[in-house]
C-alpha cells in the first residue's frame, strides 16, 4: 500500500488529510498554509486518532459525489464502527458557510466496539505541544495563532485520558474556532452533515462531465475544488509540504501556495466541466496580482492572500514524511524569475472576456491591466529564467517560458478583437508572430529532430508538449509529431513520463512527473494515436489511491506515489484526458 493512501476533506477554508487507519494526520489552521496542528504525516505528534481494539480490517470511501468521507473499521471479535468525516460547507442566510471547522462522527455498526480517541495538537512546526484544557462538553487547545476547540458528546474524561471505552451510541466531535457552539455537538453535526452532503450533490450534478470515466472526473473536480481558498480565489498547488519527490531525494517543497501556472490549469479544467464559480473568484485574485505588480516583474507564486514574502525555512523539529526531511515551510520559488508566469496570468483571465455565462464579464479596464502583463512578456520572452521546473542554479532561455509569453500576446490580440480595439489587436498579433518565429527557429534542434527544453540546447523536456494545447503549433506539424515521438522514446518509461532526464540542482530525477504523463496522453491523442493515449490513460488511473487521488510523482517500477498531495496538476490531467478521449454521449447511450 502506498504511504499516500490518504483521503481529503475540506470546504474552501481548511482541509484535512485522513489515513487508512482513520487518523487525521494533517490539518493546518486557520487556513491551508497555516500552522499544521495535526502533523503526524510529517513525523510530528499531532493527530486526531480513533483506535478500535482488535482491529483487523479498514475500508474507506467517499459518499457518492461529495467530499464526505467514511472509514469502516472492523475488529477480530466482529465489532465494527464507521467514522464519518467532513468539513461543513453549505449556503446559509444567503452566503456560503465554510468555517475553519471539521466534523467527525463515530457510529457503532456491530458488536460492542471498544475504542480509544486521541486528540493531540502541536504548534511551532512541531516544536511545542498545545496543552488541552477541559470543559464540560469540550476540550480547548488554546494558542494565540492556531487555538481551537473540540466540542463533543463523547465522555470528555475518556478522551482526555485516552482511555478505552465501549462505543454504545453514536458520538460526534466538532472541531472549530475556540468558541461555544450554538447547539449540541450531535444536533449540529447531523444538520451540517445533511446540508454539506446536499451542497456537494448539487455542485457535482451540474458538472458537464464526459460520458466515460465519470467517477474519476467527478472525484478529480471535487478535489480541485478543495484546493481553492475561496476567501480570495487563490488556488494552492497541493495541500501538503515536503512530501519528497522520491525516497531520500531532498526534493521536499512546500506546495501550499498559489502558483499562477498551476492555478491556470486548475481553472481551465473546472471551466471545461462548467464549474464557472472558480474562474470568477480566481479572476479577482489575478486582478489584485496585476494591480500590485503594476506592469513589472510578477513572481510565479504568492500566498493564498497575495502574500509576496514566502521566505523558505526548515522546520527541523519535524522528522519529515517517513523520516525523510527536510521539512520546508515557505518556498524560494517566490524569488525566482520565471517568464512563463505572464502567459499563465493572461491565459487564466482570457475566458472572462468571452464567456457570456459569467455574472460580470471582463472588459476594457481589465484589458488595459492585462496589457501591462503582455508588455512584460514581450520584453523578456527571449531572456534566461529558471523555467517551469524552477531550477535553482540553472538559467536558460526555456522554450516553455517563451511559448507562454507568446500565449500572453496571442490572447491579448484575441481579446482586443472582441473588444473592437483593432489597433491593439494588430499590435499584439505582430508581437505574437515575432515570438513564434523566434521559438520555431531557436527551439528546434535539427539533429535531435525535436523541440528541446531550451534555445540552442539538446536536452528534451516534456513541457514543450504544451505547444499544441495552447494553440502555438498545429499538432500535425511534422516538427511537433517528431517531438512527441522523441519524448515517447527518451522520457517515457512504461506508461509514465519524466519531466527531463538531465541532472539538475539535486541530481537526476528518479520518479515520473504525473502531469507530464497527462500532457503526453494529450499529445498522443492530438497526433492521432488515440488507442495509445487511451491505454496510457487507463494505466495512470490504475495508479490512483483507493479513493481516486494522485500526488505529484510516481515511481515507475513499483507504482508508489511520491510528492505533495493531492497535486492539482495531476488531478487536472484526469479531467483533461477524459474530455479529450471520451466517446460522445451519442456513442455511449
Amino acid at each position: 500500500m502506498s504511504g499516500l493512501e490518504l483521503g481529503i476533506i475540506g470546504n474552501g477554508t481548511v482541509a484535512a488529510l485522513i489515513d487508512s487507519e482513520a487518523s487525521i494526520s494533517w490539518l493546518c489552521l486557520p487556513r491551508f498554509d497555516g500552522e499544521p496542528v495535526f502533523n503526524a504525516l510529517l513525523g510530528g505528534g499531532g493527530a486526531f486518532d480513533v483506535h478500535l481494539a482488535g482491529k483487523t480490517f479498514s475500508k474507506q470511501s467517499y459518499r457518492r459525489n461529495t467530499a464526505v468521507m467514511e472509514t469502516v473499521l472492523e475488529a477480530d471479535d466482529g465489532s465494527a464502527i464507521r467514522i464519518t468525516d467532513f468539513a461543513p460547507r453549505f449556503v446559509d442566510r444567503g452566503r456560503m458557510f465554510r468555517p475553519a471547522s471539521i466534523v467527525r462522527r463515530i457510529t457503532p455498526l456491530s458488536g460492542m466496539p471498544r475504542i480509544t480517541v486521541r486528540i493531540a495538537a502541536e504548534t511551532e512546526h512541531g516544536g511545542r505541544t498545545i496543552l488541552p484544557r477541559r470543559g464540560v462538553s469540550h476540550i480547548r487547545f488554546p494558542d494565540d495563532q492556531t487555538g481551537f476547540r473540540v466540542t463533543t458528546d463523547a465522555p470528555v474524561s475518556y478522551v482526555l485520558d485516552q482511555r478505552e471505552f465501549v462505543l454504545d451510541r453514536e458520538v460526534s466531535f466538532v472541531l472549530g474556532p475556540d468558541e461555544s457552539l450554538s447547539n449540541s455537538a450531535d444536533s449540529m453535526a447531523t444538520d451540517w452533515l445533511n446540508r454539506t452532503s446536499a451542497n456537494w450533490y448539487n455542485w457535482s450534478k451540474r458538472l458537464a462531465t464526459p460520458p466515460e470515466w465519470q467517477d474519476a472526473v467527478i472525484r478529480a473536480a471535487i478535489t480541485l475544488k478543495l484546493c481553492v481558498y475561496e476567501e480570495t480565489g487563490g488556488i494552492v498547488a497541493a495541500l501538503t509540504t515536503s512530501i519528497p519527490e522520491h525516497a531520500g531525494s531532498q526534493r521536499n517543497w512546500d506546495y501550499r501556495y498559489c502558483w499562477l501556472r498551476d492555478s491556470y490549469f486548475t481553472v481551465t479544467a473546472l471551466n471545461r466541466l462548467a464549474a464557472m464559480g472558480t474562474l470568477e473568484r480566481y479572476l479577482g485574485y489575478l486582478r489584485n496580482t496585476v494591480s500590485h505588480t503594476k506592469g513589472g516583474h510578477i513572481q510565479p507564486v504568492f500566498g493564498v492572500a497575495l502574500e509576496q514574502d514566502l521566505t523558505e525555512e526548515i522546520a527541523d523539529r519535524l522528522p519529515g514524511y517517513k523520516g525523510m526531511g527536510p521539512v520546508r515551510i515557505g518556498n524560494q520559488a517566490a524569488e525566482h524569475i520565471q517568464h512563463d508566469v505572464y502567459g499563465h496570468v493572461v491565459l487564466g483571465a482570457s475566458q472572462a472576456f468571452f464567456d457570456e455565462r459569467l455574472e460580470s464579464k471582463a472588459g476594457e479596464l481589465e484589458f488595459e491591466q492585462f496589457e501591462k502583463v503582455g508588455e512584460r512578456a514581450y520584453e523578456v520572452y527571449d531572456t534566461p529564467d529558471a523555467g517551469i521546473w524552477e531550477f535553482r542554479g540553472i538559467a536558460h532561455v526555456h522554450t516553455s517560458s517563451a511559448i507562454m509569453c507568446w500565449a500572453a500576446c496571442d490572447r491579448l490580440a484575441r481579446i482586443a478583437g472582441v473588444l473592437g480595439r483593432t489597433d491593439r489587436a494588430e499590435l499584439w498579433t505582430s508581437r505574437a508572430d515575432e515570438i513564434r518565429d523566434n521559438v520555431l527557429s531557436k527551439a528546434w534542434n535539427e539533429d535531435r529532430q525535436a523541440f528541446t527544453g531550451a534555445f540552442g540546447e539538446e536536452a528534451l523536456d516534456a513541457s514543450v508538449l504544451l505547444m499544441a494545447e495552447i494553440g502555438f503549433i498545429d499538432p500535425m506539424d511534422p516538427r511537433y509529431v517528431a517531438t512527441v515521438e522523441r519524448i515517447d522514446e527518451e522520457l517515457r518509461e512504461g506508461d509514465h513520463v519524466y519531466r527531463y532526464r538531465t541532472e539538475d540542482d539535486f541530481g537526476r530525477p528518479q520518479t515520473a512527473f504525473t502531469a507530464c504523463t497527462f500532457w503526453h496522453i494529450d499529445a498522443l491523442a492530438r497526433i492521432g494515436r488515440l488507442e495509445d493515449a487511451r491505454a496510457m490513460f487507463e494505466a495512470v488511473l490504475s495508479k490512483r489511491t483507493k479513493l481516486g487521488l494522485l500526488s505529484e510523482d510516481i515511481e515507475t517500477e513499483t507504482g508508489e506515489l511520491w510528492g505533495n498531495f493531492p497535486q492539482t496538476y495531476s488531478m487536472v490531467g484526469i479531467v483533461n484526458a477524459a474530455a479529450q478521449l471520451s466517446k460522445s454521449w451519442d456513442e455511449i447511450a
